[in-house]
């Protein structure tokens, strides 16, 4: 369960078995999880997450989309 980055208490990662999925990343705080696919960037399963929550955290993987998607390709060899 490879974490990519962490932003405060929100940690980004992704499941090492999820290969043949499309690129996603999955969000985490506590027992909260979300998870959006990289390209294009789109919420995939907002979880129990607060709308204004679940905004920031879009926003974030907007803004690090290049960096997610670099992870999930260098770990999962495409």
């Amino acid at each position: 369960m490879p974490t990519v980055r962490k932003f405060g208490a929100v940690r980004f990662f992704f499941y090492s078995d999820e290969g043949s999925e499309p690129p996603h990343i999955h969000a985490q705080k506590g027992e909260l999880f979300a998870r959006f696919w990289l390209s294009p960037v789109s919420l995939a399963r907002p979880g129990r997450w607060k709308v204004h929550e679940l905004r920031r955290l879009l926003a974030l993987v907007r803004r690090h989309q290049h960096e997610f998607l670099r992870a999930w390709r260098d770990f999962h060899g495409h």
